[in-house]
């Protein structure tokens, strides 16, 4: 496969998408429709770099024949025309993102059990290569079906912004000004409840204070963002419950700073730090110390789309639907299955490929027997370019 991966920014598509034209949204089309074919043909040679022992690895060759199909039907696309060849090349882009649902968890089980055949720096180089690819697919993709989706509104006009300013806002996936408190808010209370459901009535949920420049908006995909802030709330919350157990558990401070060109969100617990023995492996997928119960855990995880909706409760009544944002697909609209006391050993990993995909960074730093500091740190200007794996980095797994 010679022709590469072409990478796109948080600006550009939020520029593209504004004022959208048949013309451009036929032009968007196009561009998946290559694109995700490129992407896709990248992953399949890198997955052929592998021994063949670990190729044919259950979950492997199951990622693989998925990768080969979705390769297959996009190939045979034609080019996008009309405004019904569009809609004909969503409904191949919705099967082909339901179909790849089952692919992170079946390829974290894969990872763990071809360590006799390959070494598990490969293996999580491998890992990182293949889920930041799948991170740039699903954003390009829903990005163009949220496109058409606004395309289509009846309150769109062919050329013209919206005349509604909450659609303003919103640039397909991209909202425009996602306010840090406001995330933050929605990420304690689904962490808090679900602790809650997870340990029981008897356990008293720590305090989260938000401090800092609370009105900080940002240009950034919700669901990103929730899933880093979820995860990192919702470990602090279970080690200062676990640690604790008191009815007056201290607080969770997160602190949000404002910067030039960079928006910082700290996050810290008293929950007594993290085990020295998991320490060293805090952001591998393939190493540490619990690779048995990973396997077991992940293997009651059929399909995991790494997004919030996976540890998302029941709403607790009809308006709780009506938030805002949600009529874009918001991450918090759905239940999922998983239980809420399932751990699987990727959310911090996968939280930190999310931070840096946008050219971000998580940094965690444990003090032993008290508690953690969490650094997630965002572009403030949206200008980053995606990070995708290149070919050599491709050819050197």
């Amino acid at each position: 496969m010679q022709r590469e991966a072409r990478p796109i920014s948080l600006r550009q598509l939020t520029f593209f998408g504004r004022t959208l034209t048949e013309s451009r949204l036929k032009g968007s089309a196009n561009y998946v429709r290559l694109e995700l074919a490129t992407r896709i043909a990248h992953r399949l040679r890198n997955m052929q770099t592998l021994p063949y022992s670990a190729l044919t690895n259950q979950h492997i060759s199951h990622v693989y024949e998925l990768y080969y199909q979705a390769f297959e039907l996009l190939r045979k696309v034609p080019e996008v025309r009309t405004l019904n060849d569009n809609d004909k090349f969503c409904d191949v882009l919705k099967h082909c993102l339901k179909e790849h649902l089952s692919v992170l968890p079946r390829l974290a089980m894969g990872i763990l059990e071809i360590q006799n055949h390959v070494s598990e720096d490969e293996c999580d180089r491998f890992m990182t290569t293949l889920l930041r690819s799948r991170i740039s697919r699903r954003v390009i993709a829903e990005q163009h079906l949220a496109l058409t989706e606004t395309f289509h509104s009846p309150w769109h006009f062919d050329g013209h912004k919206s005349p509604v300013s909450l659609e303003e806002e919103f640039v397909g996936e991209i909202f425009l000004k996602c306010n840090a408190k406001e995330i933050i808010e929605r990420c304690a209370k689904t962490a808090s409840e679900l602790t809650a459901k997870a340990y029981g009535k008897g356990v008293t949920i720590p305090e989260i204070k938000l401090q800092g420049h609370l009105d900080t908006t940002v240009p950034y995909i919700p669901s990103h963002l929730e899933y880093i802030i979820g995860e990192l709330l919702r470990n602090s919350i279970q080690a200062v419950v676990e640690q604790k157990g008191t009815p007056n558990p201290p607080p969770i401070e997160v602190l949000v700073c404002e910067a030039a060109q960079h928006v910082i969100i700290r996050v810290s617990d008293q929950g007594g730090g993290i085990d020295r023995d998991i320490l060293p492996y805090l952001w591998s997928f393939a190493k540490g110390p619990r690779r048995n119960k990973r396997l077991r855990n992940l293997s009651q995880v059929p399909r995991l789309a790494a997004t919030m909706q996976e540890l998302q409760l029941p709403p607790s009544n009809a308006d709780s639907a009506k938030a805002k944002g949600e009529k874009f697909g918001g991450s918090l609209a759905t239940l999922s299955s998983r239980p809420p006391d399932l751990r699987l050993g990727v959310g911090l990993p996968m939280s930190k490929l999310y931070a840096e995909y946008w050219a971000g960074s998580l940094e965690v730093i444990s003090l032993e027997g008290y508690g953690c500091d969490a650094f997630l740190q965002i572009s403030r200007l949206g200008n980053k370019n995606e990070v995708l794996s290149t070919r050599a980095s491709m050819d050197a797994v």
